[in-house]
């Protein structure tokens, strides 16, 4: 059956290293010409990258032999890449994709944007001719998943990303931030999240800084803020009040000398430091100077405020949903099987139809053509109406796990020969 042969491979903020993720960032690519995989697609995200492939029938051990090309192809040791690896298959590959889809499995619970990123991902997959029939139906799935435990589940409630969740530590720390100026560091996702959540927010200054510093003034220029330069970041620091770190960076980007420095420059404003990148931004030792506050990663993990707390009560209700969902994919997974024999039913019955309404036409001569149109459109009814009730019937079987005994019996009714004879 096809879910059988469905398989997500993933890294993600809980099982591997920034640095992982990222020489692994592209998985799609180095597998998508293998004749054993028929289908790929690639979810991308700031905290995971996960590839879902459905194999060909008769592939014998397609975890590993997925694992193994993708080591393989981005020159990662197997063994290292196993150890941090998340595998699932069949069913529990679209229950996890569900769960994703739904905000369970994120870092801050409940998030919105991944909804989107699970739909993109499918789009940017069929659009590169990678995804078929079992993927759409997937993604189709997790989104739908998503989307219900949204409009019945109140995880949604409050909504709230990393960045989000992360000012909102900074404004425990320092109060209302419309009346101070904020330096974001970094331009990825997340740190353009945390500039529109200021500029929502009402913030009036706003600062960025980026190893890129035409890309800092063109962001700057937008969000009518200034713009910075990594090299500059003892300036930004100075000027700044709470500053948001989300770089791709392997080491600190925000050094105790630096910060230091800017205390020396602002020795009676406090400096809140807000990092949400894994592998740290902040150094440590920059956090326990004097004046300066640190929050990280682990501390919204605590969940510390109430908005967390509700969405985690709702979270045995969004996994029923995930539970229906995901049976609803198999059903409808397991109804694919059936579809090449519908398929070579309706053109073998389509082919009748139109020997016998040309026979008709040549046998009636001379017909006007509004004659001809209803002729032929009760061909094409007759056939509707006369093929709707057995494959109706047949994809009802097939979702129940029973078609394989009546598709031999079915195509040797209908005259149809076996696919692939």
């Amino acid at each position: 059956m096809p879910v059988d042969r469905l398989v997500c491979l993933g890294l993600s903020h809980r099982t591997a290293p920034v640095a992982l993720r990222q020489q692994l960032g592209a998985l799609a690519p180095a597998v998508d010409q293998c004749p054993a995989v028929q289908e790929l697609a690639q979810l991308s995200t700031c905290y995971r990258v996960e590839l879902y492939a459905h194999f060909a029938p008769n592939v014998p051990n397609a975890r590993a032999t997925l694992a193994e090309m993708l080591a393989a192809a981005h020159d990662v040791d197997r063994q290292a890449l196993a150890d941090h690896l998340y595998v699932f298959a069949g069913d529990e590959a679209a229950r996890h994709l569900c769960r994703v889809a739904c905000g369970l499995d994120s870092l801050v619970l409940g998030e919105a944007e991944i909804l989107g990123q699970v739909a993109a991902a499918v789009e940017s997959a069929a659009d590169a001719g990678i995804a078929g029939p079992v993927l759409r139906l997937l993604f189709q799935s997790a989104v739908r998943a998503g989307r219900r435990a949204r409009t019945e589940t109140a995880i949604g409630a409050s909504p709230a990303t990393a960045s989000s969740m992360g000012l909102a530590l900074a404004r425990e720390a320092l109060g209302d931030l419309r009346g101070r100026r904020v330096l974001v560091v970094g331009l990825g996702q997340v740190g353009l999240q945390a500039l529109k959540v200021l500029r929502s927010q009402g913030v009036a200054e706003i600062a960025v800084a980026n190893r890129s510093r035409p890309r800092a003034e063109e962001v700057a220029a937008t969000a009518g803020g200034r713009a910075f330069g990594l090299d500059e970041l003892r300036e930004a620091l100075s000027w700044a009040d709470a500053v948001v770190t989300a770089t791709a960076a392997q080491d600190p980007v925000v050094v105790h000398a630096d910060v230091a420095a800017a205390l020396a420059e602002r020795p009676d404003r406090p400096l809140v430091l807000v990092d949400l990148a894994v592998p740290r931004d902040v150094d440590p030792a920059a956090g326990r100077l004097p004046g300066v506050r640190l929050f990280d990663v682990d501390d919204l993990r605590g969940g510390l405020d109430a908005a967390a707390a509700a969405r985690a009560r709702e979270v045995p209700r969004v996994e029923t949903i995930v539970a229906e969902e995901t049976a609803r994919f198999s059903r409808r997974c397991r109804e694919l099987d059936v579809e090449p024999f519908v398929s070579d039913l309706r053109r073998h019955a389509d082919a009748i139809r139109e020997r016998e309404l040309e026979r008709t036409l040549r046998h009636l001569g001379d017909v006007d053509p509004a004659t001809e149109r209803h002729l032929r459109h009760l061909s094409e009814s007759l056939v509707n109406k006369l093929l709707h009730e057995p494959t109706a019937r047949l994809r009802e079987k097939a979702s129940e796990g029973e078609a394989d005994e009546l598709l031999p019996a079915f195509r040797e009714l209908f005259g149809l020969a076996q696919r692939g004879s």
